[in-house]
């Protein structure tokens, strides 16, 4: 059994449990000994970010080769348009390269906490939300991605990691499950042989 932390962590605070510059980290939020963040959520994001102790699950969680999808809610300055949609729906050219195709929609303002310190908008100015879900993970990755197809990101919230989300957790709060890790086979396999095909969960 391995059990999981999830935790809404709020806007300006470390993925992390220390710092030597005195900024809030984990440790503001969180106590119990020798878990880890699976994966980080830049300091200036909001959202989901998911904690265990187990090795395993830390890496399946984290690591981009497993493709756990990523959704964010994204506020983005201006009334995003529908050719920037379908950008994000077909990949976007980065410095560090193409950026796999996303789900991207617009979507309503979402019913959530209102950020503390609210983002700073120019008078009169429109903004507008998407919902945006990736498998990658590349540094600000998002954030590049539409400022790529013309509309910066004002606020970034990770609302889902994989089957697990951040409903019913305001900012700050975090809860905790058990789940079961299904075995895998680490025999060698026969020399012309063929091993047997997994299960693929969807």
């Amino acid at each position: 059994m391995t059990t999981l932390y999830l935790l809404n962590k709020p806007f300006q605070v470390l993925s992390q449990f220390t710092d030597t510059e005195g900024r809030n980290t984990l440790a503001d939020f969180i106590n119990t000994p020798k878990i880890y963040p699976a994966g980080r959520l830049d300091y200036d994001s909001e959202g989901l970010i998911i904690l265990t102790g187990d090795g395993a699950m830390q890496a399946r969680i984290a690591d981009p080769k497993h493709k756990l999808s990523k959704t964010y809610w994204v506020q983005v300055e201006g009334c995003i348009t529908s050719e920037a949609i379908k950008q994000l729906q077909q990949g976007v050219q980065l410095k560090d390269g193409l950026a796999k195709p996303a789900k991207a929609q617009k979507i309503n303002e979402p019913d959530i906490w209102p950020r503390n310190p609210p983002i700073r908008e120019r008078a009169n100015a429109e903004t507008s939300w998407i919902e945006l879900s990736i498998s990658e993970g590349r540094n600000r990755q998002v954030r590049r991605m539409t400022a790529e197809v013309g509309f910066p990101t004002l606020r970034l919230v990770r609302y889902r990691i994989g089957q697990w989300s951040l409903d019913g957790l305001a900012p700050g709060e975090h809860k905790t499950l058990n789940i079961h890790l299904p075995k895998t086979n680490s025999k060698p396999t026969k020399k012309g042989a063929h091993p047997k095909p997994r299960r693929r969960n969807n």
